[in-house]
Order: C-alpha cells, then structure tokens, then sequence
C-alpha cells in the first residue's frame, strides 16, 4: 500500500512525513493554488534525510527551462497535471526524473486514457477539480487497474480509506482532507490517517 501526501510546505511538513514513513510527498508549483510552494524553500528540501520517502513536484505543462531551474536535482519525481502527451513524458525521463501523469476522470471512458500512458512510472486518477476537493466517482473506483503504478486521488479520508481498499484500491494520494485549513496541513490528521493505513495493512 502506498500513500501520497500533496500540498506540502518545505519547513513545516517534511519531517513529520518521513519519519511517518510516507511513500511520497508532493510539493505543488502552480501559481493559482494556495498550497503553491515558495521557490525559495526548495534549496530546504536537500536538508532532509528522506529514507524511504520521494519528492514529488507537482506541475502542469511544465518547460524544459523550468524543469532545469527547478526540479532537476531535488526531485524524484514530476507530477504531470496539463497537456502533456506520451512523447513528453519520454522526453522528462530522460532529463532523470521518475513522471507520475496525472489523468482527470468525469466518466468510464476517461479511465482508457492511462493506456496512452504506459511509460509513466506512475498514473494518478484525478477528479476535475485541481485541488478542490471532488469526490472521486465511487462507480467508477472498480472499473481501474489495479496496482501500485495507479493511484487514486478525491476526497480519501480516514474515514472512507477503509471503503476504497476493499474496492481494490492500494495506492491513495491526499491532500486537502489533511489540512485544518485551506492550504494548511494538520499533523494530527496526517499521523491518524498513517494510523488507519496501517492498521488495515495488518
């Protein structure tokens, strides 16, 4: 079972999620987003000792030039969220980066989508909202593959987590419903989810 927290900020939130043992945490760089992280906190990131855990930067569309500024060397992974097509997704792995590609789902048929996607190293199925909380579509939970390469994203909390496991979900990326407030991470809530996955991993 993997878990992706997203949304973080540099100073405050990193330490409590390695030592929690969390598989990936996500810092987003989008201009419109109150979770946007400050580029000057990312020189921070490579104080960490991460463990097991991996950095993800979560973009949309981002450009070579970007990539190379500010990715390229504290990151392990880029989280794709914009237009980027299977080829794009080639050229980013070999700058070095692992690429989870993000794909929005409003129906069944959205889900195919991930088969123009089979070089990413990770595919996250995403609600319409970008970072509002949408509950992802409970009809369509069983109809994804399943597997540790597909993560599911909308509206996973401690208190429905156990639910979308039983559907066959392993993989499960949080963001908003781990915050007190908007753009806020809450480490009570952060270390009662870890508490609820690994109970249900035993």
């Amino acid at each position: 079972m993997k878990i992706k927290v997203c949304g973080l900020n540099p100073i405050k939130d990193v330490q409590l999620c390695i030592d929690l043992k969390v598989n990936f945490l996500g810092f987003v760089f989008y201009e419109k987003s109150p979770r946007n992280i400050n580029l000057e906190d990312i020189k921070i990131l490579s104080s960490y000792k991460k463990k097991s855990s991996s950095f993800v930067a979560v973009t949309v569309d981002p450009s070579d030039e970007f990539i190379k500024k500010y990715i390229l060397g504290s990151f392990d992974f880029i989280q794709l969220h914009g237009s980027e097509n299977k080829d794009r997704v080639t050229e980013i792995k070999k700058k070095g980066l692992k690429v989870i590609k993000a794909i929005k789902i409003k129906q069944e048929q959205d889900i195919d989508k991930y088969k123009e996607y089979d070089n990413a190293d990770i595919v996250l199925f995403d609600t319409p909202g970008m970072e509002k909380s949408f509950e992802f579509p409970k009809n369509l939970i069983t109809k994804l593959p399943i597997g540790e390469k597909y993560a599911l994203a909308g509206s996973i909390s401690e208190d429905n987590v156990e639910n979308i496991f039983k559907l066959g979900v392993n993989f499960f990326d949080l963001s908003s419903n781990l915050e007190s407030h908007l753009g806020c991470k809450d480490h009570l809530k952060i270390k009662n989810f870890i508490k609820k996955i690994n109970e249900l991993k035993n």
